[in-house]
């Protein structure tokens, strides 16, 4: 029967470090097992301590790295240590000029054409950092740059949808109707086009006659400032007639004369294009409202979707309110007006009403202008004229402050009067004329947000 050796929990049988193919020791389950190292003194190569196992481990041949799944390079590395050639691992193939390693690293298959997922980066990356911020940076800019590039076609376009916003009350009246949506939608696209149409006519031949009466009467206009007294001692004393006649002979003069004709026509031109870009845009955004709709309160989380929705029915139902009351209010200061200079006979008095009504859609500002440039026309007609008109305009702006705008307005804009000066001169400022006029209903709409959402959230905190 064979000696047992007695088993020792400090020490261990040598390893023999010499040859590549010796077999690892095996260590014991409680402590790892010391390694003699090849050349050093008796007793001096047992290691006590598991740092000291650890070193010795570190310089065995018999390293069991190969032996780790999914380590190829610790494996190459076990390999040729084994071998003793020191041989140093092949280098792989650069995905980006190879093919096949391209594939084959992205886990490419039948399932995933383009690779899969890789671990994300760590968010405090520095890496991430950086080409956040750069790409942020990036985005920023170009997204101001086009819509510096396209600033009049985004103009165009919120015309367009608002305008279909104020338009879809009036299309909804008609669905309660029983009218299918289609035609409740092109009923009040041509009760807007005949309006358009009717502005046109009561404008543009008042207008025309008007021009062509002064092109006939130049002439005498010109006699009549030859023959009066005063002019005739400016023209000695200053020379007046030969200036101009220098000036209308000069070549330059006809050539200004032309450019300013032919921009003139190129601001008619475009004007046109824009409005029927205009009509055609709402028409389109008035037909499908309901599904524009329904895809923006889709982007909502399903949670909170039906607050979305609405929040989003009453805000557009004031956008409509907003855009009707204005409309309404336009179309009393345009009648009053129209009454009065039939009244007091002031020339050009239906082209004038529609003047007037034009500029009562421009908010705080609007009625100011309208009143005064029919007021400087009827000063034309005469001194006590243009007086009456002043004081009808200062009346009627009193009574539509105080009595018709708070009326049709109580529902669709609830906005403190300070918010609505400040909101109109902002908009006024970026946008202009469209920008005074949706800022108010914007307001309106922020107002209500701030309300439903932001304030009872504060209050749960």
């Amino acid at each position: 029967m064979p000696e047992q050796t007695p088993h020792n929990d400090r020490t261990a049988a040598p390893t023999d470090t010499g040859g590549s193919n010796a077999e690892p020791s095996v260590a014991s389950p409680r402590t790892a097992a010391p390694v003699a190292v090849e050349g050093a003194p008796d007793g001096a190569g047992a290691a006590d301590t598991p740092g000291a196992a650890a070193s010795a481990a570190g310089t065995a041949s018999t390293t069991t790295a190969t032996d780790r799944p999914g380590d190829d390079a610790d494996a190459t590395a076990g390999d040729g240590a084994g071998d003793g050639a020191g041989a140093q691992a092949e280098p792989r193939p650069d995905p980006v000029t190879d093919v096949d390693a391209r594939r084959r690293e992205a886990g490419v298959d039948e399932t995933a054409p383009f690779g899969r997922l890789g671990r994300p980066l760590a968010q405090t990356h520095p890496f991430v950092f950086g080409f956040t911020g750069a790409l942020g940076v990036l985005t920023a800019w170009l997204l101001v740059q086009a819509v510096i590039s396209v600033s009049q076609v985004i103009v165009l376009i919120v015309v367009s949808m608002f305008l279909a916003v104020g338009l879809n009350p009036a299309v909804e009246a008609l669905q309660r109707a029983r009218i299918p949506r289609g035609a409740a939608v092109g009923l009040v696209f041509l009760g807007v086009v005949l309006v358009f149409v009717g502005v046109g006519f009561a404008v543009v031949p008042p207008v025309t006659k008007e021009i062509s009466n002064f092109i006939d009467h130049v002439p005498t206009y010109i006699s009549q400032l030859q023959s009066n007294r005063q002019i005739q001692e400016w023209d000695k004393r200053y020379r007046l007639l030969e200036k101009l006649q220098e000036t209308v002979t000069n070549p330059s003069f006809g050539q200004g004369a032309a450019d300013g004709l032919l921009g003139a026509g190129r601001v008619v031109v475009s004007g046109a294009f824009s409005t029927l870009t205009v009509l055609i845009l709402t028409l389109y955004f008035l037909g499908s409202l309901p599904t524009i709709k329904s895809f923006f309160y889709r982007l909502a989380p399903r949670s909170r979707r039906a607050r979305v929705a609405l929040l989003g029915d009453e805000i557009l139902g004031r956008i409509g309110g907003y855009v009707a009351g204005t409309v309404m209010v336009a179309l009393i200061a345009g009648t009053a007006a129209y009454i009065f200079l039939i009244i007091v006979g002031v020339p050009f008095a239906l082209p004038l009403a529609i003047t007037v009504a034009f500029t009562a859609l421009i908010p705080l500002v609007g009625a100011t202008i309208g009143a005064v440039l029919v007021s400087v026309v009827a000063f034309f007609d005469g001194l006590g004229t243009g007086i009456a008109c002043v004081v009808f305009f200062v009346v009627y702006q009193q009574v539509e402050n105080y009595l018709i705008h708070p009326r049709v307005m109580k529902r669709a804009v609830d906005v403190p009067p300070a918010v609505t000066i400040i909101a109109a001169l902002i908009g006024g400022t970026l946008l202009g004329f469209v920008g005074a006029l949706i800022a108010i209903p914007t307001a309106a709409a922020v107002a209500l947000i701030i309300r439903e959402v932001v304030l009872p959230r504060q209050e749960s905190l």
